[in-house]
């Protein structure tokens, strides 16, 4: 079986890809796979080190915000989407796929778009609660739509055929241990409080952390993990150093650029802080645990705060909008949480209870039907 994936620009396109992959070569160890996406790019590190073929074309997501510096951008974006066509038809033919798997972002869509115009059966899996713009645009002529949130089905188009999937999540999110993590990890008893703001990072969590940081060098509450983003490490450590923070000096505190172990951060967790991307939840609720939610409001139709509310409607996660995003509340409602072990336990058992965690084996059930209906064509 030969396979193509892609998906990409962010890491909630490229880990669903990915843990799809691996499943199919434990499943199918000879299979071939290959994944396209942009070479200077978070897809093409985190696909090689995994040990996948990896392909490049040059391709760039749209900005939506009006500037000069914007503009220029998707121009060049712009361009680009008739160039990565070229790119994509090259290695699709070369490669020679049996199928072809997107999972979303600007990567995902001129290769999959390509391999519908080539006769390559397609499918496409959208993680979100509110379908990006890629899957509502290929997903008539996808063989199968498969759809992680329930709530997908209303805003996609008639005539799509959808199956319901779930987020496909590595082995390690779902098999790692809360005490063995700790141990790993060199935590305390101390409540352990993991906050990042996604792969690329976000500006206002950072600072929202660095204020708790501040405020628990003082109290001695929790441990903190934080992840800043590759872009942010640097001036998150000054902003600590302005407000009087040394690092060395606190054990209860690790600042990391980019979390690569996050099945091990997560599981050790009492209370995770994050964004609210469809594959972040789907890990919270693998795992198990209580969440402080901080939705992007920059992202396309606010589907972020859709995620968001998925698990509030549950009672199974927090959520304080940026809008209302302050020191002061941030502070109030993680002290809260974190003196609250009851509160904490029930998040966590109310998100556990929305997890599905064999979605991976849901893929490769489809993929192995599309490939039957195709033959028997």
């Amino acid at each position: 079986m030969r396979v193509l994936l892609a998906g990409g620009g962010t890491a909630g396109h490229i880990n669903p890809a990915l843990a799809v992959a691996q499943y199919i070569k434990k499943k199918q160890p000879d299979a071939e796979i290959l994944f396209i996406g942009n070479a200077d790019s978070m897809e093409s590190r985190l696909v090689k080190r995994e040990g996948f073929d990896f392909a490049s074309i040059d391709v760039r997501g749209f900005r939506r915000k009006l500037n000069w510096t914007n503009i220029k951008h998707d121009i060049g974006a712009f361009r680009r989407m008739f160039t990565s066509s070229s790119e994509s038809a090259r290695i699709i033919k070369d490669f020679n796929p049996d199928i072809a798997i997107g999972t979303g972002g600007y990567v995902a869509g001129p290769v999959i778009r390509k391999c519908q115009q080539l006769g390559v059966p397609t499918i496409i899996h959208e993680s979100n609660a509110f379908p990006g713009v890629t899957t509502k645009m290929l997903c008539k002529k996808a063989k199968a739509v498969m759809l992680a949130v329930e709530d997908a089905k209303k805003h996609l188009p008639e005539g799509c055929v959808i199956k319901m999937t779930g987020n496909p999540l590595r082995e390690d999110i779902l098999t790692a241990d809360k005490q063995t993590s700790r141990r790993e990890l060199s935590m305390g008893e101390k409540p352990l409080v993991l906050s990042f703001g996604g792969s690329l990072g976000a500006d206002k969590i950072n600072a929202a952390v660095a204020e708790l940081i501040k405020w628990n060098q003082k109290e001695h509450k929790c441990c903190i993990i934080h992840g800043t983003g590759r872009a942010g490490y640097v001036p998150f450590i000054k902003l600590l150093e302005e407000k009087g923070v040394v690092l060395g000096s606190d054990i209860d505190t690790a600042v990391r650029d980019y979390i690569d172990d996050m099945p091990r951060c997560m599981a050790a967790a009492d209370l995770v802080i994050s964004r609210s991307g469809a594959m972040t939840l789907s890990e919270i609720q693998a795992q198990g645990k209580a969440s402080l939610l901080i939705p992007s409001p920059n992202v396309a139709e606010n589907h972020q705060y859709h995620n968001a509310m998925s698990l509030v409607n549950k009672d199974a996660g927090e959520i304080i909008e940026e809008k209302d995003l302050t020191p002061q509340t941030f502070i109030e409602k993680v002290n809260g949480l974190i003196s609250d072990p009851e509160r904490l336990q029930r998040l966590g058992c109310n998100a556990k209870k929305m997890a599905i965690t064999d979605a991976r084996e849901r893929i490769y059930d489809i993929i192995l039907e599309t490939l039957k209906n195709e033959k028997n064509k």
